[in-house]
């Protein structure tokens, strides 16, 4: 068991997750909305089909952050 920093641009919290456990569990676990911004894990974005491999398919073993990136335009 790991730690997994989940959220988006301003928030962010701890996690405890397995390396079994599928990126987007985590996510609706969390109720992060993956469709309104780009993910990012380790601070690089997720490509198709990521958010259903487990992290250790990712290659995930240790402390990461899986973070909504949202572009928020002022006015």
């Amino acid at each position: 068991m790991f730690k997994v920093y989940v959220g988006n641009n301003t928030d962010r919290w701890p996690v405890n997750v397995t390396p079994d456990t599928t990126l987007r569990a985590v996510l609706d676990q969390e109720k992060i909305d993956y469709t309104r911004g780009t993910m990012h894990l380790d601070g690089s974005p997720l490509r198709p089909g990521d958010l259903d491999k487990t992290f250790a398919e990712i290659g995930v073993t240790g402390q990461c952050f899986l973070l909504s990136v949202q572009k928020l335009d002022n006015a």
